[in-house]
């Protein structure tokens, strides 16, 4: 655990810091929020920041956010602090510590974030031998290619194998190759030098660097643009990268593993990713199935999103009826292990039994699971077939898709990578797509909303 604490609080920082390291966690300290940003483009990175509350926590995060420097954030100050500590959870924050600390809360919350979406949970007999192998390559040096739908646990599997490596004790970084934009990602993989472009105010650290000693994960490798596989694949021969900007090779020494929810062969076969690259990641492949081919893990993820969500909302935490449980069972999980979570949190939420039963596990649209009994399943998919090719009519091809991508991306709760994967799209024309339309003036729903349905 590598822990940043930001600002002094008198000295009762000082005191957190003792029992943070106690505790086995690493600390780097600075006084200032710019000198914690600086301390971080440095590639000293954080697997958690703890934050004077006085401080302007809401600038903090909105710098991390521009930087794409993805750490929690937990704020602490004395317990008179009521209304600081309310707006450090609306700003951002995860958690809030009163100070002075206590030594049991301070390795608690250690311990939530270190394991925090990445615990391990499996009964099924396919996931098992997925996780036989993992086991059995994690202490190699082979790069390692995880591949399965979207929701699977991609991410998750890869946390395991880093913590079971020879690597473990130095940091894992993760880079969304998705979710940044084009022209950014060649700077936070590789950094840059000051003023090697508009805006590159610092010289910032890559997660090439920030990785050093550990493993780089890069999580929906697919979407990287293939001009930029060529840089990747230079760096993964030779263990060297180049700064955007700079001069001078810097040698690095990683171990790769990349994640992606497309077939990489099949991507490779029609130009879009480099087949050269491909064979160099896929040392290992670890493929995950998806969670209607493992049934005997749908119950057991239950079970624990239940209890997680129910200790996090401060609720009691109930069991799932056997009703409830079957009907788990039967339904064909399209977001896998993601959707499943995001039901169980709300199934925790609008519970109103002694138990979790069939009315509380409702679907995003607030459907019950079981309003769709399986032997009406193939009546209401020719209905809802009939309808939608009726609605198509009088249409021009231009507003059927403006309505399938904005339908499928409602469907998908507003989660760009899963929707793009339905629709058999890249993310990057998805993202075009849908700043088309809100140019247009058309709502497009945010991750992890949908737009309000009428009618």
């Amino acid at each position: 655990m590598r822990l940043l604490i930001v600002g002094t609080l008198n000295g009762q920082l000082s005191t957190a810091t003792k029992m943070a390291m106690a505790k086995g966690a690493k600390v780097t300290h600075t006084e200032t929020v710019d000198q914690a940003i600086e301390t971080l483009r440095s590639g000293r990175g954080a697997d958690l920041m703890m934050v004077d509350v006085a401080m302007d926590i809401e600038n903090l995060i909105s710098r991390l956010q521009v930087e794409h420097i993805c750490i929690p954030v937990v704020a602490c100050g004395v317990e008179t602090n009521a209304r600081a500590a309310v707006n450090a959870i609306r700003a951002g924050a995860k958690e809030y510590i009163p100070l002075p600390p206590d030594a049991d809360l301070i390795a608690a919350v250690l311990s939530a974030v270190a394991e925090e979406s990445h615990a391990l949970v499996f009964q099924d007999q396919k996931m098992a031998s997925v996780v036989k192998l993992a086991d059995q390559v994690a202490p190699s040096e082979a790069s390692i290619l995880i591949t399965g739908e979207s929701g699977t646990g991609k991410e998750v599997i890869a946390h395991y194998v880093h913590s079971r490596s020879l690597r473990r004790d130095k940091p894992f970084i993760s880079v969304n190759c998705a979710a940044i934009p084009e022209n950014l990602l060649e700077s936070e993989l590789f950094g840059h030098e000051k003023g090697a472009f508009t805006g590159a105010v610092a010289r910032r650290i890559g997660k090439f660097e920030e990785a050093d000693g550990g493993t780089l994960l890069l999580d929906e490798i697919s979407e990287m643009d293939i001009r930029l596989q060529a840089k990747l694949l230079r760096a993964i021969q030779e263990r060297e990268i180049d700064r955007v900007g700079g001069k001078t090779p810097v040698k690095v020494n990683i171990r790769i593993i990349a994640t992606s929810n497309r077939d990489l062969q099949a991507e490779a076969r029609a130009g879009r990713f480099r087949e050269d690259l491909f064979y160099r990641l896929n040392v290992v492949n670890l493929q995950l199935p998806p969670l209607r081919e493992r049934p005997a893990d749908i119950v057991a993820l239950a079970d624990h999103f239940a209890a997680r969500y129910a200790k996090q909302n401060g609720l009691v935490q109930k069991v799932i009826s056997a009703e409830a449980r079957r009907f788990l069972g039967q339904h064909r999980w399209s977001g896998n292990v993601r959707e499943l979570e995001n039901t169980m949190h709300r199934a925790v939420l609008l519970s109103t039994a002694a138990e979790i039963d069939v009315d509380a596990i409702r679907l995003p649209d607030g459907t019950r699971l079981d309003d769709t009994p399986l032997n009406g399943v193939a009546q209401k998919a020719a209905a809802a077939a009939d309808a939608a090719s009726r609605a198509f009519v009088g249409k021009t091809v231009a507003e059927v898709e403006q309505d399938l991508i904005l339908q499928t991306l409602d469907h998908c709760f507003g989660n760009r990578t899963h929707a793009a994967n339905i629709l058999g799209i890249s993310i990057r024309t998805l993202r075009n797509k849908l700043k088309e339309y809100g140019e247009q003036g058309i709502q497009i729903p945010t991750p992890g909303e949908a737009r309000p349905q009428f009618g």
